[in-house]
């Protein structure tokens, strides 16, 4: 099974609800699974951020991932602004979703209050990113948070 999931470059160290909630499971996945995990540079575009920050956190990611048990040679592990074919199928996919079912997104409503100056288009499309994210590699699994799952 073709597993895909990606990870934003958050601020601060991996904690152990980063390593429980994500990384232990993709290091058990990629034992018996073809895994494709990323940086999700992108999708933390859509949140206020310090682009030198932003830079050095996704190194640290990478470094992270690998340090507890992401193998390279069992996994695909890359940041995700790296292939642009992200960003163009989003924008076809873009050309077919209703903005309507966007604006229903829980996680939109979510941000778009705590992000009362920063209500930017990348925040409404942040799933159509995701389906472009998991189309682009046929994916079949998706672990995703309890946040994700309305996407």
């Amino acid at each position: 099974m073709r597993i895909v999931s990606g990870l934003q470059p958050t601020a601060g160290q991996i904690h152990i609800g980063n390593y429980l909630g994500a990384i232990k499971q993709w290091v058990e996945l990629q034992e018996k699974n073809e895994c494709v995990f990323f940086i999700a540079d992108l999708h933390s575009l859509t949140s206020p951020y310090n682009p030198k920050e932003l830079q050095k956190s996704i190194t640290e990611k990478v470094i992270a991932y690998i340090a507890s048990g992401i193998d390279p040679d069992k996994s695909i592990l890359f940041v995700q602004s790296q292939v642009k074919e992200h960003s163009e199928l989003c924008w076809l996919l873009n050309t077919v979703c209703p903005v309507g079912e966007l604006e229903r997104m829980t996680q939109y409503k979510d941000k778009s209050k705590k992000f009362k100056e920063n209500i930017n288009a990348g925040l409404l499309d942040y799933p159509v990113l995701q389906a472009a994210d998991v189309l682009l590699y046929n994916g079949e699994g998706v672990p995703v948070g309890k946040d994700q799952e309305q996407h």
